[in-house]
């Protein structure tokens, strides 16, 4: 679902086809999308669509233009292959967020749930401004820690999840705040979930069994400092 190649987490997420692994999953990404004025002529970006789970979901329920990117190329192969089993005419791009091709002021809204931990905040940020029209939405999933932590405890979950940093809820205000958004509202984790789904590659290497099993360690040890906001704003 996102872009740092170098993960073990990530390549787990990838080989075992994770679909909904942002906290809350597709049911909680419902919950929110319907709060959007989404429109059949929108134009909607997912950044980091993994398997293309949200994606489809925006495509087939309100009939409107989805983009997907992800630079994991079993992703996109998974994402693709969703998408021509359905039927959807959804564009999935490999590629980074922190840089794209795609043309100024092209999409309504970028969706991007659990995808701006693992990424340089300030260069994704700056490049999802740039893709949004004015009037535009971000609308993030994100890791959100409650207060510092000790460096011993904060090296911990960034090694083994790959997250550049850990935020609290005012380092991502002051973030969107840097980049240019406006009216930034802030919901705390809803008690919203969902069972995710698997798209198994057929060579799964054993090392990634291990990496499944520190993940589930990792989320009951530190389960009061692994919390999430939902943030939204506007270009």
């Amino acid at each position: 679902m996102v872009f740092i190649q170098n993960s073990n987490y990530l390549q787990f997420l990838a080989k075992f086809g994770v679909g909904g692994a942002h906290p809350g999953g597709i049911n909680l990404s419902k919950e929110i999308m319907k709060n959007e004025s989404i429109l059949p002529a929108s134009h909607i970006l997912d950044v980091g669509c993994g398997t293309g789970q949200t994606a489809a979901f925006l495509a087939s329920h309100y009939a409107t233009n989805v983009t997907g990117i992800d630079i994991n190329p079993i992703m996109i192969e998974k994402a693709r292959h969703r998408m021509k089993k359905a039927s959807l005419s959804v564009n999935i791009i490999q590629g980074s967020i922190e840089e794209t091709s795609l043309s100024n002021e092209a999409f309504d809204f970028v969706l991007a749930e659990s995808v701006l931990a693992f990424v340089n905040k300030q260069r994704a940020l700056q490049e999802i401004f740039r893709l949004l029209k004015k009037g535009g939405r971000l609308i993030a999933i994100e890791f959100t820690i409650p207060m510092l932590l000790s460096t011993q405890l904060a090296d911990d979950i960034q090694q083994f999840y790959g997250f550049d940093a850990l935020l609290t809820k005012k380092d991502w205000v002051a973030l969107f705040q840097e980049t240019g958004f406006q009216d930034i509202r802030i919901q705390k984790n809803k008690d919203i979930s969902s069972k995710p789904e698997f798209h198994i590659s057929k060579d799964i290497e054993s090392t990634l069994y291990d990496v499944m099993d520190q993940h589930i360690r990792m989320n009951e040890k530190y389960d009061t400092i692994l919390d999430y906001r939902i943030y939204t704003c506007t270009k």
